[in-house]
């Protein structure tokens, strides 16, 4: 418990995050840093970026809710310090991914309109089935939903966008490196946390596979919506290299070159990386994958 009291405590979070890779940063990037007139030019890319960063604002929302929500029903006091931080975590998610869509033109009394327009409604599915849990105060599916499940997927896909945004936007990728740094130790309190709690309470397993099932179902649904949705914009940065005569820097994620990739194979190489992770980090606590039906 010391080890877990000293690697989640607020003076760690202080020390790693404000004080650590997020210091000299505005809005998690550099002060200079801009996104690139290239894209802003350009109504369908500039577009396809809204319709992206609707989709992480609506799953930081998420986050925000069930990490608050979860603080008052942690069974220990580690529990609700880390929380407390977490919440922390997320709010800045939502509110630098905002700024992104203001960046992007997005005007501040267009905010909810934008996000109503844009918003995949398989995403809003997979928040109901969590925050569900949450509003229940069920600690137990509410940490594996919030910290294994979301956060899992969130970790994978801002891993994606970093490697296809590297090279052709720095200070979005910037912007990505101290989020994944944040899901990175939000995923390791959820291994730590509840493989304990599953132990003392195995009759709760059933439920819990049940929650995680139904939101891999809507998280698969929302990856194939916004795939297809993409293809468009893909194809315009595509056909723009070879007009130009040259060639889109690689950007490798898991294998595959999303520069040169098609939208399906995006979609697939994601959904394996996040399944995967999924099947390994429920393992660790005692839970076993269930695949959607």
């Amino acid at each position: 418990m010391a080890d877990f009291l000293s690697n989640y405590s607020i003076q760690r979070w202080l020390e790693s995050c404000p004080q650590g890779y997020l210091e000299n940063t505005v809005y998690g990037h550099g002060a200079d840093e801009h996104e690139p007139d290239a894209m802003l030019d350009s109504e369908m890319l500039r577009e396809s970026e809204i319709r992206s960063t609707v989709q992480l604002i609506a799953g930081e929302r998420c986050a925000l809710a069930a990490s608050s929500g979860l603080i008052n029903s942690a069974p220990d006091q580690a529990s609700k310090a880390f929380l407390a931080t977490q919440t922390l975590d997320e709010g800045r998610h939502v509110e630098i991914f905002t700024q992104r869509l203001f960046d992007l033109g997005v005007k501040p009394k267009d905010l909810e309109s934008t996000i109503t327009t844009y918003l995949n409604p398989h995403l809003a599915k997979f928040a109901e089935v969590l925050l569900e849990k949450v509003d229940k105060k069920d600690f137990i599916a509410g940490v594996v939903g919030q910290n294994i499940v979301l956060e899992g997927m969130a970790f994978s896909v801002f891993e994606m966008l970093h490697a296809s945004h590297a090279q052709t936007n720095p200070k979005f990728a910037h912007t990505l490196s101290g989020t994944i740094a944040d899901e990175r130790r939000h995923v390791g309190f959820g291994e730590n946390r509840i493989g304990d709690l599953i132990r003392r309470h195995p009759e709760r397993k059933a439920d819990v596979e049940r929650m995680q099932r139904d939101m891999s179902k809507h998280m698969l649904a929302t990856f194939h919506v916004a795939f297809a949705g993409s293809a468009a914009a893909n194809s315009e940065m595509q056909k723009r290299a070879e007009t130009t005569g040259q060639n889109r820097s690689q950007a490798i994620y898991h294998g595959v070159d999303l520069s040169a990739a098609s939208t399906e194979e995006m979609e697939k190489v994601l959904a394996n990386t996040v399944l995967g992770e999924f099947k390994t980090r429920l393992s660790r606590i005692g839970l076993e994958y269930q695949s959607p039906l």
